[in-house]
Order: structure tokens, then sequence, then C-alpha cells
């Protein structure tokens, strides 16, 4: 019942990653609130601590990798953590993973045709105003000063979001951790576009090299992804 609730979002992301033309994206989802039972002994052993919360919310994204590997006609397999607790895809694919309190989102896709994604969901909520000034740039807050006052909190939250899979995207190719004031983010809210601006050298993303990515705010939540190619050049 939960997870049907949520195949309008498995649509918006497909969507979101079919922009991406001969570079098949598969996306799956599932609801961190339900009990699965399809993760595998290696992935669940990551879990000896844990408290029920974050095991249901990391088996659920587990199992959702795996239905989206499926979806590419491969047999599924763990998806474990590496040593900065990120996913370590199986040789042969990349992905990424994202939840909130009531959905996990895994896209998946074969590292041949996809370098690396990133894509993310949060709730459709305003920002907390206290957080602005750590995720937004200057010029990003510049340019959300010119935008109704009733938006503002909730671009702030696309922003955020936008940098979160900008992030996920960048990491497994520069292995950085990156602050988020690294990047700028440009929302076009009429074709559900943004810009992505690294204002600092990311590994081989030197600064002034763009990210170009996809939202979409709908269902009460905002969605965002970014997909590069492999032979897309930073720049």
């Amino acid at each position: 019942m939960f997870e049907t609730l949520h195949r309008p979002s498995e649509a918006v992301f497909q969507a979101l990653v079919d922009t991406i033309p001969g570079h098949p994206v598969a996306i799956a989802v599932t609801d961190p609130r339900l009990d699965y039972s399809g993760a595998f002994p290696a992935e669940i052993d990551e879990l000896p601590r844990a408290v029920e919360k974050r095991r249901r919310e990391y088996i659920a994204g587990r199992v959702a990798a795996h239905r989206a590997m499926e979806k590419l006609g491969l047999t599924a397999r763990p998806v474990l953590a590496n040593r900065s607790r990120a996913p370590s895809w199986p040789r042969g694919l990349t992905g990424s993973l994202s939840h909130n309190d009531t959905i996990c989102v895994a896209a998946v896709a074969r590292s041949s045709q996809v370098r690396s994604l990133g894509i993310d969901v949060e709730d459709d909520a305003p920002l907390a105003a206290d957080l602005v000034a750590t995720v937004c740039t200057l010029e990003e807050r510049a340019w959300l000063a010119t935008q109704p006052e009733a938006a503002r909190g909730p671009l702030a939250k696309l922003i955020f979001s936008a940098k979160e899979a900008v992030y996920k995207c960048q990491y497994p190719v520069s292995h950085r951790v990156l602050e988020f004031t690294a990047v700028l983010v440009t929302p076009d809210t009429d074709t559900g576009q943004f810009e992505a601006t690294f204002l600092e050298s990311s590994g081989p993303f030197p600064a002034h090299a763009r990210l170009d990515g996809r939202f979409a705010v709908t269902g009460g939540l905002i969605h965002t992804a970014v997909v590069l190619t492999p032979d897309a050049v930073p720049g």
C-alpha cells in the first residue's frame, strides 16, 4: 500500500534521468516504514548496532537498488558501504541513493554508459531559516531575495536538494567531500533545469566547471537528478 503511494515519484525520477537519451538509468522506490526481506546477508552485517529506524532505511534503500539492477536486466548484487560510508556499487555499475522518512529511491546505470549520477529527494518544505547562510552562497541568497517572499524558503530547499544531487554525482569521480558553498546552483523554475557551477576545483572538475541537472516538485516532494555521461568533459 505505502509503496503504491510513491509510484508517482518513481515515474518523476525516471522522467528526469530519461532526459539523457541513450544512457539508460533505472529507478526504483521503496518505503522505509516497511520491513523488507530482500537484503543480502553482507548488507545486513553492516548494521550490527543500528537503531530500528536506521535499519529500515538502510535495507529499504538496498532493496530499491536491487530492484533497479533487475530493471536493467541484471541479477541483483550487494551494495555495501565504503570507508566513507558512501555506497560501493558492484563492478560495472554506478548509482545513487536518497531517502526521507517516507520514501527511498535508487538510481542505477551501467558504468560503461553513465560515468556517475546523483539523485536527491526532499520534503517540499522551506529550508530552515538558520540553514540558509550555510547552504546558499551570497549569489544564491541575492537571487532568492528577488523571488516572492513566500517562495524563498522552498526555493532555498530546492537549492539544497540540487547540491545534494551534485555532490553525490561528483564524489565517485573526485573523491572529495565539498562544502555547500563550493557549488553555485542556478535553478530555472520555468524549465525544471538547474546549472551547478563549481566555485573551486574538485578532482577532475576545475573551478567554473558546470554540471546540468533536472528537478521536479510534485506530490509534496522535491526530486533532483544529475547524470554525468562517459563522454562529458567538465567545464
